[in-house]
Protein backbone atom coordinates (compact mmCIF):
# COMPACT_ATOMS: atom_id res chain seq x y z
CA UNK A 1 0.00 0.00 0.00
CA UNK A 2 1.27 3.17 -1.06
CA UNK A 3 0.89 6.38 1.05
CA UNK A 4 -0.36 9.65 -0.64
CA UNK A 5 0.83 12.63 0.53
CA UNK A 6 -0.73 14.96 2.86
CA UNK A 7 -2.83 18.22 1.91
CA UNK A 8 0.18 20.51 3.17
CA UNK A 9 2.72 18.81 1.18
CA UNK A 10 0.73 19.30 -1.69
CA UNK A 11 -0.28 23.23 -1.11
CA UNK A 12 3.24 23.26 -0.06
CA UNK A 13 4.54 21.81 -3.57
CA UNK A 14 1.59 24.06 -5.70
CA UNK A 15 2.50 27.32 -3.76
CA UNK A 16 6.78 27.00 -3.76
CA UNK A 17 5.84 26.45 -7.92
CA UNK A 18 3.36 29.07 -8.53
CA UNK A 19 6.50 31.39 -6.79
CA UNK A 20 8.91 30.64 -8.62
CA UNK A 21 7.23 31.78 -12.18
CA UNK A 22 6.42 35.35 -10.12
CA UNK A 23 7.88 38.52 -11.15
CA UNK A 24 7.18 41.88 -10.15
CA UNK A 25 5.45 44.20 -13.47
CA UNK A 26 8.22 45.17 -15.61
CA UNK A 27 10.82 42.88 -14.58
CA UNK A 28 12.33 40.25 -16.47
CA UNK A 29 11.22 37.05 -15.26
CA UNK A 30 15.13 35.95 -15.08
CA UNK A 31 17.42 39.00 -14.23
CA UNK A 32 20.60 38.65 -14.12
CA UNK A 33 22.61 38.66 -10.76
CA UNK A 34 23.76 41.61 -9.75
CA UNK A 35 27.86 40.41 -9.52
CA UNK A 36 27.34 38.43 -13.21
CA UNK A 37 29.94 39.02 -15.47
CA UNK A 38 28.71 40.91 -18.40
CA UNK A 39 29.10 40.27 -22.01
CA UNK A 40 31.59 41.71 -23.50
CA UNK A 41 32.29 42.65 -27.26
CA UNK A 42 34.88 42.30 -28.99
CA UNK A 43 38.03 44.86 -29.67
CA UNK A 44 37.63 47.02 -32.59
CA UNK A 45 34.03 45.97 -33.27
CA UNK A 46 32.24 48.48 -35.86
CA UNK A 47 28.80 49.42 -34.11
CA UNK A 48 27.23 51.60 -36.94
CA UNK A 49 27.20 54.65 -38.52
CA UNK A 50 27.13 58.49 -36.99
CA UNK A 51 23.90 59.21 -38.80
CA UNK A 52 22.00 56.33 -36.57
CA UNK A 53 22.83 58.67 -34.19
CA UNK A 54 20.01 61.32 -33.38
CA UNK A 55 21.19 64.68 -32.05
CA UNK A 56 20.27 65.13 -28.59
CA UNK A 57 19.15 60.87 -28.48
CA UNK A 58 21.23 57.98 -28.91
CA UNK A 59 20.96 54.22 -30.42
CA UNK A 60 21.56 50.83 -28.28
CA UNK A 61 23.68 48.50 -30.36
CA UNK A 62 22.19 44.93 -27.72
CA UNK A 63 24.51 42.49 -29.51
CA UNK A 64 27.66 44.81 -28.32
CA UNK A 65 25.86 46.01 -25.07
CA UNK A 66 26.72 49.26 -25.65
CA UNK A 67 24.38 52.54 -26.12
CA UNK A 68 25.69 55.89 -28.07
CA UNK A 69 24.50 59.00 -27.49
CA UNK A 70 25.48 62.06 -29.93
CA UNK A 71 24.48 65.02 -27.19
CA UNK A 72 25.60 67.49 -29.58
CA UNK A 73 25.87 67.49 -32.76
CA UNK A 74 29.23 66.07 -33.55
CA UNK A 75 29.88 64.81 -30.30
CA UNK A 76 29.31 60.95 -30.23
CA UNK A 77 29.56 59.60 -26.10
CA UNK A 78 28.90 55.56 -25.49
CA UNK A 79 28.49 53.77 -22.03
CA UNK A 80 27.75 50.25 -21.11
CA UNK A 81 24.05 49.13 -22.34
CA UNK A 82 23.57 47.24 -18.85
CA UNK A 83 21.70 49.21 -16.17
CA UNK A 84 23.76 49.40 -12.52
CA UNK A 85 20.85 48.83 -10.62
CA UNK A 86 19.52 44.99 -11.07
CA UNK A 87 22.34 44.35 -14.58
CA UNK A 88 18.58 44.58 -16.91
CA UNK A 89 19.40 46.23 -20.64
CA UNK A 90 18.39 50.10 -21.14
CA UNK A 91 15.84 49.61 -23.62
CA UNK A 92 15.16 53.27 -24.96
CA UNK A 93 16.95 56.14 -25.71
CA UNK A 94 14.79 59.28 -25.93
CA UNK A 95 13.77 63.09 -24.44
CA UNK A 96 17.67 63.29 -23.54
CA UNK A 97 17.78 59.74 -21.45
CA UNK A 98 18.70 56.42 -21.49
CA UNK A 99 16.06 54.47 -19.82
CA UNK A 100 15.97 50.99 -18.00
CA UNK A 101 12.31 49.56 -18.26
CA UNK A 102 12.73 46.74 -15.54
CA UNK A 103 12.43 49.84 -12.30
CA UNK A 104 12.57 53.13 -14.09
CA UNK A 105 16.11 54.40 -13.78
CA UNK A 106 17.05 56.89 -16.30
CA UNK A 107 20.63 58.43 -17.69
CA UNK A 108 21.56 61.28 -19.24
CA UNK A 109 22.76 61.09 -22.77
CA UNK A 110 25.08 64.07 -21.75
CA UNK A 111 27.45 61.86 -19.87
CA UNK A 112 25.32 58.64 -18.46
CA UNK A 113 25.13 60.04 -14.65
CA UNK A 114 21.57 58.98 -13.09
CA UNK A 115 18.71 61.39 -13.81
CA UNK A 116 16.21 58.94 -11.80
CA UNK A 117 16.65 56.25 -9.31
CA UNK A 118 16.91 53.59 -8.65
CA UNK A 119 20.30 52.92 -10.39
CA UNK A 120 22.80 54.06 -7.68
CA UNK A 121 25.89 54.72 -10.15
CA UNK A 122 26.01 56.37 -13.52
CA UNK A 123 26.45 54.33 -16.44
CA UNK A 124 29.93 53.10 -17.00
CA UNK A 125 31.59 54.98 -20.16
CA UNK A 126 32.83 52.68 -23.21
CA UNK A 127 36.02 54.04 -25.55
CA UNK A 128 35.08 54.76 -29.38
CA UNK A 129 36.46 55.99 -32.16
CA UNK A 130 35.44 57.69 -35.01
CA UNK A 131 36.56 57.29 -38.49
CA UNK A 132 35.04 58.88 -41.56
CA UNK A 133 30.98 57.89 -40.59
CA UNK A 134 31.58 54.53 -39.34
CA UNK A 135 31.49 54.51 -34.79
CA UNK A 136 34.02 51.48 -33.66
CA UNK A 137 34.07 50.11 -30.19
CA UNK A 138 37.99 50.13 -29.07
Amino acid sequence: MTEQPGRRAVLAVVLGATAAGCSKYGEPSNPPPQNAPTQTAPANAVLGTTEEIPVGEGKIFDENQVVVTQPVKGTFKAFSSTCTHQGCQVTTVANGTIDCPCHGSKYSVKDGSVVAGPAPRPLPPKEITISGDSITLV
